[in-house]
Formats: C-alpha cells, sequence, structure tokens
C-alpha cells in the first residue's frame, strides 16, 4: 500500500498548525473520517481495516514520528502523534514558501480575496480561480498543475478577514457531491 499521500497530509496539516500558532514539540491529535483515510490511501476499507493498515503506517514511520496511538468512533479516527512527530516536521520542512505567506496575508486584517489570490499567482502562472454561486464559500482556488500544492482551497470573506478551508481534491468533491 502507498502511504505517501498520507504522510503528505499529516505533515501538511501540522507544518499549517506550527504556521498559525508556532511550534511547539506537543503531542498532537488529528481527527480524520474513515472516508478521508480512504481517498488517501486510495482504497476502499472498513474501519477495522482502515486500523491495521494505519499500523502498518505508523510503525514504518516510528522511527521519524515516535509512537502513535489510532483510535475509532465508528467511522471517526483519532490520530494521537507523539511529540517527536511535531519535532521531527518543523525540523525537516522548509520555514518558508507558499503556506506561510497564505496564512500571513490570511491574519492580516482587511484582507480581500484579491490578496489571497496574489499569494498564490506569486508561485505559479497556472493558478486556477473559480467563483463559487449559492456555496458557502467565494472562491475556489488552486495550482493546476499542482506542483507547489495540490490541494483546492476555498476563500470565503468574513468580518473583514478572508478566511481559506484546505481540502483534498477527493474530499472537494465528495463535499461538493461531485
Amino acid at each position: 500500500m502507498n502511504y505517501s499521500r498520507l504522510e503528505r497530509n499529516i505533515t501538511e496539516v501540522i507544518k499549517e498548525e506550527q504556521i498559525k500558532l508556532g511550534y511547539v514539540r506537543e503531542m498532537i491529535r488529528l481527527y480524520y473520517p474513515l472516508e478521508s483515510l480512504c481517498l488517501l490511501l486510495g482504497e476502499a476499507q472498513s474501519a477495522e481495516e482502515m486500523k491495521v493498515s494505519l499500523g502498518v503506517f505508523f510503525q514504518e514511520m516510528s522511527e521519524k514520528w515516535g509512537e502513535t496511538e489510532v483510535s475509532c468512533k465508528g467511522e471517526r479516527f483519532c490520530l494521537r502523534l507523539d511529540p517527536k512527530a511535531s519535532e521531527y516536521i518543523n525540523e525537516s520542512t522548509p520555514h518558508e514558501g507558499f503556506m506561510y505567506d497564505l496564512v500571513e496575508v490570511a491574519r492580516t486584517h482587511g484582507a480581500t480575496l484579491d490578496d489571497m489570490i496574489a499569494v498564490f499567482r506569486k508561485y505559479s502562472e497556472q493558478v486556477h480561480v473559480e467563483e463559487m454561486q449559492g456555496e458557502d464559500f467565494d472562491v475556489l482556488v488552486y495550482f493546476e498543475d499542482g506542483q507547489i500544492d495540490d490541494n483546492l482551497y476555498c476563500l470565503h470573506r468574513e468580518m473583514g478577514h478572508v478566511i481559506y478551508h484546505r481540502y483534498t481534491r477527493e474530499d472537494y468533491d465528495s463535499l461538493m457531491g461531485h
């Protein structure tokens, strides 16, 4: 089984948290629905099968990330990552780039949708921008070639800020009923 997308997704989530809140060597809990985990692994699995798959993955990652505990209630999984994982991700990933710039603009009061889109365009000329009609978001933005980042970002103006939600393509399609 190919665990690379799962590893990348967990790394991105933790790195984003570190950018927003600052790095602290701490235990982290991440929550995933079974459907999202199946999409990241590219294979439909029952909750019991997923527990086994995650056990194998985290055993392979234990040297870098320490021990991880996996639990689930129904189809909702909790991944409890050792403080070693946050330390490893902080030390092994860049401390600059697209996500840093995006978070900086997002935390700026008065930032506009155009300011957020400009961050994408700073990193690539191939940026998809689509206004969303009748949705909870104003604009869908992503890198067309997926080279810088292969996630889809839904932007929304809210009380003087622009907020964003980041989705894998598969999660976005599931959310939007595609």
